[in-house]
């Protein structure tokens, strides 16, 4: 096609195999959209396209991913806010009609619908880092580091020493929005009967995220370079393991309660959430 369709904070290239995503810059785009730059996005790639209203005079061009496709959609497992989608194009009412040709003709041009068996959507480049709350994560293409950050990690990731996991060791890896209490990142063993801790702030396999720390825009990019590398060193049946819950170190305990607190007067935990989640750590002791 090869025509271009602009709309709030992107702008979409339509090609005969295709479609350029191209981000904008600027403040009031998403942090995401602007770390992610431009896409790429095969037809391969996509599953269906749909129209839909949006909110004060807007429509909703969206591509839908097939399952298994774009490492960044795998990453995110469904727990990205509408606005931060990448696959949304949000346009003014007055370009539905417009809007319509672009989704009718791209859904004429789907050659499959079911998973993909590969990733066929790239992944953000290496190399990536992030300072999450209890270390500074990095990954140069072949091995993920977790250095401790001494006034956040917990005694048993301390006593365990700073980290590094080759990609051919990882079986899988487990994001959890920095949006949400309690978000971190997690790498899975390749072996499925490898144990790990249950809490991540006592897993050396993970970090932590929290207020200020592991943003989206940052911890989710690199999430999603670390599992397309793991897919793409070889096929893993890795899951997580559970495990009997261990008694937590009170001086951790009191640490997250700190941090619980420091949330609450941000105002990103309500009154109630912060005395269930503040019982709910003393229980553990």
């Amino acid at each position: 096609m090869g025509d271009v369709l602009a709309g709030f904070h992107a702008a979409w290239e339509f090609e005969s195999d295709s479609v350029l995503i191209r981000y904008e810059r600027g403040i009031r785009t998403p942090k995401l959209f602007q770390a992610l730059g431009e896409r790429r996005i095969p037809l391969a790639a996509l599953a269906d396209v749909t129209l839909t209203p949006g909110k004060r005079g807007t429509v909703v061009l969206r591509a839908e991913p097939r399952p298994g496709a774009d490492p960044l959609m795998d990453a995110a497992a469904g727990q990205l806010r509408e606005g931060c989608d990448p696959y949304r194009l949000v346009l003014p009412a007055e370009r539905e009609t417009l809007a319509e040709y672009y989704a009718d003709e791209l859904r004429a041009r789907l050659p499959e619908t079911g998973p993909a068996e590969r990733h066929l959507v790239a992944a953000p480049e290496a190399p990536l880092q992030f300072k999450a709350y209890d270390a500074k994560a990095s990954f140069d293409g072949t091995a993920v580091r977790f250095r401790w950050s001494w006034t956040g990690a917990s005694s048993a990731k301390w006593k365990a020493g700073d980290q590094s996991f080759p990609v051919t060791d990882l079986g899988g890896v487990e994001w959890r929005s920095p949006e949400v209490f309690e978000g971190y990142l997690r790498l899975l063993p390749r072996d499925p009967g490898a144990a790990q801790p249950p809490q991540p702030d006592q897993d050396p396999a993970a970090v932590v995220f929290g207020l200020g720390y592991g943003p989206v825009h940052e911890s989710l990019p690199f999430a999603a370079a670390v599992l397309a590398a793991v897919r793409a060193s070889g096929p893993s049946t890795a899951t997580p393991v559970p495990v009997a819950a261990a008694r937590r170190d009170p001086a951790d305990i009191a640490e997250r309660i700190r941090h619980l607190g420091e949330l609450h007067q941000a105002g990103l935990v309500t009154d109630e959430e912060f005395s269930t989640k503040k019982a709910e750590l003393l229980a553990e002791l």
